[in-house]
C-alpha cells in the first residue's frame, strides 16, 4: 500500500486526480445529510485535519493523507452549506401556510401535453396577517393547466398552499433534492394567478434566445409534420416535450431516448461521431474540431443554456478534445476536475441530478471503455465506419446501464441494436435539419425540398424506434439496488485496470 501511495506522490497527474475525487467523495458523502447544523462538526473536524497537516508538513506520506482528507472535508462542508437555513429570509419557512406571493417565471416553462409546470422565484410574499421580509428569497414550483401559457420573466401574482416536496411513497425517487437541484424548495399546491404582468422581470438575454427558440419551433412545425417536427426539435435542442406519448415510450424501451434529451449522452456519442464524419468527408482533423466545437455553441444557445444543457456541452467538449489530440484516453484528469468544478457550483448535481450523471458517465465510457471494445472488436475484421459506431456505442451503453438499472428500472434488450441501426444516422439528420431551417427564413420553398430530404431519415428513424419498441420482448423491467449498481462499477473498474495497469485512470493529459 505504502508503495501505491508513493507512486500517487510522484507523479503530479495522479496527485491532482486523488485531490478531486477526495472532493467528489466529501461532497457524494454528504449528499444524503439535510441537517445544516452537521456543518458545526464539519468545520472541527477541518481544523484538527490543518493542525495536523501543519505538525506532519514534511512527512510526505502523512502529508498526502492529511490532503486528501482535507480536500474530502471540503467536500462535505461545500454541500452542508448548501443547505437552507429555516429562517423569515426563505420562502420554504412559510411552508404549510396559505400565502399571496408575487414572483416572476425564472426558467423556461416546461410545457406538457396536459399541464404546464413553472419555476417561480419570490419577490414578496404575505397571508394578510404575516408580511414576509422585503430581502425574501427562493423558489417555489408552480403547476397549473394547459392554458393560459405564461413566459419567462413574466410576473405572476399567485394565491396558493405551501408544502414542502413529497418523496415518492415507495423510497426509490427522492423529489425534494431532485427540486433542490434546481433551487426549489416549496411546492405552490392549487394555485390561482390573480394578475400577470409580461415579460416585466428576468434576463433580457435569456428572452432573446427563448424568443429565438420559440421562432424556430414555429418553423419546425411548418417544415414537418408531426411527430417529425418534435424529433427534429429533440435533435436540434432537445425539447421532448410535444413527441406523442407512445413514440416517448418506444424510445425510451429501445435505449435511444438520450438523442432526444438534454444530457452528456446525447451530445458526446453525436459529437464523436460528427467528428468522425467530418474528417471522414475530407476535412482535415483541425477543421473538422471548429466546426464540430461551433456544432456544441449552437446547441448550448438551442437549448436556453440551462445547467443540464452547459454541463452536456462541457462533456461533449472533453470527448471532441481528447479525440483532436489523438489521446481519448488520456484525459481523465480533466473529466475528474470537470465533474469536481460543477460539484462545487452546484453540489446537488453529484448525486440527484440524472442529467449530469449520464452525461459523466457516457463521457467515460467514449474515453475509457470504447477503445477496448473497439480493440476487441477489430479483430473481428468489421468495416472502420461500423467499428467505430458500435465501439463508441457500446462504451456509452456499458457505462451507463448499470445506473439506469438503478435510476428508472428498466433494461432495453435492443439497445445496442437499435443505437447502432440509427445513431450513424443523426449528425447527417442535424446537419440537414439545421440546413433545412436555416433556407426556409431565407427561401421557404428550398427549406421545405431540404425538409423534404431530412424527412425521409426522421422516417427511418421513428420507424425503426417504434417496430422495435413494439415488441413485448424488447425491455424489461429489471431495477437493482444500490449496492448491485456500485458492485457493478467496481466489476468494470477493475475490468479496465487490469487491462490497463499502465495508464489506469490518472492519465496525463
Amino acid at each position: 500500500m505504502q508503495e501505491g501511495i508513493n507512486k500517487i506522490i510522484n507523479s503530479k497527474s495522479k496527485t491532482f486526480f486523488a485531490f478531486c475525487f477526495c472532493f467528489i467523495a466529501g461532497v457524494g458523502t454528504f449528499s444524503f445529510t439535510e441537517n445544516p447544523n452537521v456543518a458545526f462538526y464539519i468545520y472541527i473536524f477541518l481544523f484538527a485535519v490543518l493542525f495536523f497537516l501543519i505538525l506532519s508538513w514534511h512527512e510526505k506520506i502523512y502529508r498526502f493523507c492529511l490532503l486528501c482528507c482535507l480536500f474530502f472535508t471540503m467536500g462535505a462542508l461545500r454541500f452542508c452549506l448548501n443547505l437552507p437555513s429555516i429562517s423569515p429570509q426563505n420562502i420554504n419557512y412559510y411552508n404549510g401556510t396559505k400565502m399571496e406571493i408575487t414572483g416572476y417565471v425564472a426558467s423556461e416553462p416546461d410545457i406538457g401535453i396536459s399541464d404546464a409546470k413553472y419555476i417561480i422565484k419570490i419577490k414578496q410574499c404575505g397571508d394578510g396577517t404575516i408580511v414576509c421580509p422585503k430581502n425574501i428569497s427562493g423558489k417555489v414550483l408552480m403547476a397549473t393547466p394547459l392554458y393560459p401559457q405564461y413566459q419567462y420573466g413574466d410576473e405572476l401574482k399567485i394565491k396558493c398552499a405551501l408544502q414542502d416536496p413529497k418523496n415518492s411513497l415507495d423510497g426509490t425517487f427522492n423529489y425534494k433534492n431532485y427540486l433542490a437541484d434546481r433551487g426549489v424548495r416549496s411546492i405552490c399546491s392549487g394555485p390561482a394567478v390573480l394578475s400577470a404582468v409580461s415579460g416585466s422581470d428576468g434576463s433580457v438575454l435569456m428572452k432573446k434566445i427563448l424568443w429565438f427558440k420559440t421562432i424556430v419551433g414555429g418553423r419546425l412545425n411548418k417544415l414537418w409534420p408531426e411527430p417529425n417536427s418534435s424529433l427534429m426539435a429533440g435533435l436540434l435542442y432537445g425539447s421532448k416535450s410535444t413527441l406523442p406519448k407512445e413514440i416517448s415510450d418506444n424510445f425510451n424501451r429501445t435505449g435511444v431516448s438520450h438523442i432526444i434529451a438534454v444530457s452528456g449522452f446525447n451530445v458526446s456519442v453525436i459529437v464523436s461521431f460528427l467528428l468522425s464524419i467530418l474528417i471522414f468527408s475530407g476535412l482535415y482533423r483541425r477543421q473538422a474540431f471548429w466546426v464540430a466545437v461551433f456544432g456544441i455553441v449552437l446547441f448550448v444557445f438551442f437549448s436556453g443554456v440551462t445547467g443540464s444543457v452547459v454541463r452536456a456541452a462541457i462533456m461533449g467538449t472533453i470527448v471532441l478534445t481528447g479525440q483532436y489530440l489523438g489521446r481519448l484516453s488520456k484525459i481523465g484528469n480533466t473529466l475528474v476536475f470537470t465533474a469536481a468544478l460543477m460539484a462545487l457550483l452546484n453540489p446537488y448535481v453529484l448525486v440527484w441530478d440524472a442529467s449530469f450523471q449520464l452525461s459523466f458517465l457516457a463521457t467515460a465510457g467514449l474515453v475509457y471503455l470504447s477503445p477496448l471494445i473497439n480493440s476487441r472488436l477489430a479483430k473481428m475484421k468489421i468495416p472502420e465506419f461500423i467499428l467505430e459506431n458500435l465501439s463508441t456505442t457500446m462504451g456509452a451503453i456499458a457505462a451507463t446501464l448499470p445506473l439506469i438499472l438503478f435510476q428508472f428500472g428498466r433494461l432495453s434488450i435492443v439497445a445496442p441494436l437499435v443505437n447502432v441501426l440509427i445513431l450513424w444516422l443523426l449528425p447527417w439528420l442535424m446537419l440537414f435539419g439545421f440546413l433545412a431551417l436555416v433556407l426556409s427564413f431565407a427561401i421557404f420553398p428550398l427549406g421545405q425540398v431540404m425538409a423534404w430530404l431530412t424527412g425521409l431519415g426522421l422516417n427511418y428513424v421513428i420507424i425503426i424506434v417504434n417496430w422495435f419498441g413494439n415488441q413485448s420482448w424488447s425491455a424489461l423491467d429489471f431495477q437493482i439496488p444500490l449496492w448491485a449498481m456500485l458492485m457493478l462499477y467496481s466489476i468494470i473498474i477493475y475490468t479496465y485496470v487490469k487491462k490497463n495497469k499502465s495508464s489506469a485512470f490518472g492519465g496525463r493529459l
